[in-house]
């Protein structure tokens, strides 16, 4: 699974550029956290990787 190295900041408009490395193997999961920094007011988001269908797995999920 990709994730976009840029998102739109809620709170400004400006660009927000990712932070966070892709795992040892290169493949983002879901439930994996992504962390993005604003460049126009510097505030830090953290997303959780949603499932294909847009719903974030619990914690307790098993993922064998």
């Amino acid at each position: 699974m990709e994730v976009d190295t840029t998102i739109t900041c809620v709170d400004c408009g400006e660009t927000c550029h990712l932070l966070s490395y892709p795992p040892e193997d290169g493949r983002w999961r879901p439930g994996d956290v992504v962390v993005y920094r604003c460049s126009g007011c510097g505030d830090r988001w953290d997303l959780v990787v949603s499932n294909e269908d847009g719903s974030i797995p619990d914690d307790d999920d098993d993922e064998t």
